[in-house]
């Protein structure tokens, strides 16, 4: 997979070699290996689960810091709408957004601003003629990587317009450059500030965009410390906010699929539900679906791994929140029907390895056989014992000299077993 820097790590000092992450991992990325785990990179799509999962902490996020971009002249925020279901007595979202002033940033521009304009052209999108449905959406990387990986075919299910955090980073930018004409764009960094890694992966590593707009990614953990001491300094905060009910429900499971008023619609959260789901859609068993809605994180993005208060409070502040706000705070012109060049993406987000030559695909064929052949000579008990996730996994791994038959303790006692009868015999 065109990973080139990932998010997601392993510090081998703290792995015991356990097997809580390799069962866990939705691509079988995992292997434990010499006492430890490796993650294979070619099929890590930095999901996090491997973070939630371990008992040890031996899988770590990886993300930038605040300080690494202070030779920027100007310096724009832009908070996740899951950031505001961290905070505890919250019913201004102007207390933040002034905090994050007051931490050193020059401007705010919050996603779910982008969200709003995104959920009405997403609309649009879905009263066109002739669109592959359901259409899946892009929103979440881990599950367009997930799909690229494991569900090829429904590549083209996929909603070819730009998430969230890429429009509001192309938004900010021009709204900074607007403002303040003696910057360039060199002169401006826009950070995320992202509550889980796969948003890290998605600017490192852009989807149906040739370059992310977003200069950097902060994680929740992190700033909400910042921000948190300096909400308590502020007595009267700025109007900043722009943003209504549409865009803060993108933090939870729903928020985007509801808001399209339609009943066609399916939301799934936790990455094992999106995989029950995709295999239903590739094999057609689910019908009558315009819009499916899919995050990786148990509910939603308020779920990801590096926010830092439990998914459920976050979800019931939120709820709290949007007592205060609109419907919506950002339309786009009724007028127009077309969806803008600016606002579809820039390019197929399937990734290059998913076409593969005719030599290639038969060299694959010939692959599989052997894996079968191999995995038919295993107990198909999927015990981990060997350090992969399953028989099958393992029949793969000695196909391609990762492992070798021996690995299979279940197989290696069998063999010893029967040697021992024969030795007996004579």
């Amino acid at each position: 997979m065109s990973i080139n820097k990932h998010s997601v790590t392993l510090d081998v000092s703290r792995c015991k070699g356990c097997t809580n992450c390799i069962k866990r991992c939705p691509t079988e990325a995992i292997r434990v290996r010499d006492g430890h785990a490796i993650i294979k990179e070619d099929m890590c799509i930095d999901c996090g689960e491997c973070i939630r999962q371990c008992p040890y902490q031996a899988k770590k996020p990886i993300y930038d810091s605040f300080d690494d971009f202070s030779g920027y002249k100007f310096k724009i925020a832009l908070p996740a709408p899951a950031f505001f279901g961290q905070f505890e007595e919250l019913d201004d979202l102007d207390e933040i957004l002034t905090a994050l002033l007051e931490c050193g940033f020059d401007a705010i521009f919050e996603v779910s601003r982008a969200a709003e304009i995104i959920t009405e052209y997403t609309r649009r999108y879905l009263k066109r003629e002739g669109i592959t449905k359901p259409v899946i959406s892009s929103a979440c990387p881990a599950i367009v990587r997930l799909i690229n990986l494991r569900f090829s075919y429904l590549s083209e299910n996929l909603l070819p317009i730009m998430p969230p955090i890429e429009y509001a980073a192309r938004l900010a930018r021009k709204e900074a450059l607007a403002a303040h004409p003696e910057l360039t764009d060199e002169d401006i960094c826009v950070l995320f500030i992202s509550p889980c890694p796969a948003k890290v992966s998605y600017v490192k590593n852009p989807l149906g965009v040739n370059k992310s707009a977003v200069s950097g990614v902060l994680a929740v953990s992190d700033m909400y410390f910042k921000v948190r001491a300096k909400r308590k300094e502020i007595k009267n905060p700025l109007p900043l906010s722009n943003t209504g009910i549409i865009g803060l429900n993108w933090a939870g499971t729903g928020g985007e699929a509801t808001a399209l008023l339609s009943d066609k619609y399916l939301a799934a959260d936790g990455i094992e539900n999106c995989i029950k789901v995709l295999d239903q859609i590739d094999s057609g068993t689910i019908h009558d679906l315009d819009f499916v809605e899919l995050n990786a994180c148990s509910g939603g993005c308020v779920g990801g791994t590096l926010n830092v208060e439990n998914p459920y409070i976050a979800k019931a502040r939120l709820r709290t929140l949007r007592k205060y706000l609109p419907i919506s705070r950002n339309r786009v012109e009724d007028g127009k029907v077309e969806l803008p060049d600016d606002v579809m993406l820039e390019k197929e987000i399937v990734d290059s390895y998913v076409k593969v030559s005719p030599v290639e695909r038969l060299a694959a064929i010939s692959r599989m056989q052997e894996i079968e052949e191999i995995y038919r000579t295993l107990p198909k008990l999927d015990c981990g014992s060997c350090g992969a996730p399953s028989c099958h996994a393992l029949a793969e791994d000695i196909v391609k000299c990762e492992a070798d038959g021996g690995d299979c303790l279940i197989k290696l006692r069998e063999i010893y077993e029967a040697k021992e009868n024969d030795s007996k015999k004579k």
